[in-house]
């Protein structure tokens, strides 16, 4: 399969990066690269998406550079979950553009498992989808630049100054600190170190809610003052009360008494009338 990819990157910076194996193993998109240094930069497990199916693979990658605008990529890798595996093989030429650089890929593979079951369309097309996101992240890589090696630039610069690390220029010398060095400030609610309590023999004074908070725990339990309630501001505000069947019956017993009363009293005048 031929593939070719325009990015608007000169030639020389594509260069750098595919000399450096850890700079390539960042340009693989979707790549997690293993912890153990000994299989080499490019390698971990890569996750690939054909059509409605997702294989994960584990393996390994090599750059070999054939001239100064051909670079191979070796790989194989095997299913995690599964006893597939995969063998490619890509060849990149860099052809120089106005205001770019051309990308020629060629790859090749072979392949077993579960990736012999996918048609040759949707191979094809997932291999171009990452071909060109591969070629995202070298233009990003290329723009980006290699920190290692700026930093290995700076310090040789650094070195062969003879007017010192200290020295800014123009008569200034630059005053640099330790981070250990730096006097840390007491925490502003701390209250025996902001000073606003009076010294009572020569020590201070503790606030009025931890001597209380002293006394109640004197004579207790550990396990009696995990289970205590929270006291002061930070007390359970108490559910309000609610009326009973106690409460009502406590006036509907009078009331009926002094209604039947009631009623004996005018039936015996009502008697008397007639």
């Amino acid at each position: 399969m031929e593939h070719q990819v325009f990015v608007p990157v000169p030639a020389d910076d594509l260069r750098a990066v595919l000399r450096d194996p850890a700079r390539v193993a960042r340009c693989v998109p979707g790549l997690q690269q293993d912890a153990d240094t000994e299989s080499g930069p490019v390698s971990g497990r890569l996750k690939v998406r054909v059509g409605g199916s997702t294989v994960t693979y584990r393996g390994a990658l090599a750059v070999i550079e054939r001239d100064p605008g051909h670079f191979t990529f070796e790989g194989e890798g095997t299913e995690v979950r599964g006893s597939g595996t995969v063998k490619f093989s890509v060849d990149l030429r860099l052809s120089p553009a106005e205001d770019g650089t051309r990308l020629d890929f060629t790859a090749g593979a072979t392949a077993d498992g579960r990736a012999a079951a996918f048609t040759p369309e949707a191979a094809a097309a997932a291999v171009q989808r990452l071909l060109d996101r591969a070629a995202d992240q070298l233009t990003a890589g290329s723009a980006l630049g290699d920190p290692v090696a700026e930093a290995e630039e700076a310090e040789e610069t650094g070195d062969s100054d003879d007017t010192g690390p200290g020295f800014v220029g123009d008569g200034v010398t630059e005053v640099t600190a330790s981070l250990f060095d730096t006097e840390v400030p007491p925490p502003s609610l701390d209250p025996f170190l902001a000073g606003g309590f009076e010294a009572l023999d020569g020590a201070p004074r503790p606030p009025a809610e931890a001597a209380h908070a002293r006394r109640t725990m004197i004579g207790r339990s550990a396990e009696e003052v995990d289970h205590a309630p929270p006291r002061g501001r930070y007390a359970p505000v108490p559910a309000p009360a609610t009326t009973t069947a106690g409460d009502s019956l406590r006036w509907i017993a009078p009331a009926a008494a002094l209604a039947l009363a009631s009623a004996v009293v005018i039936g015996r005048a009502l008697r008397r009338r007639r």
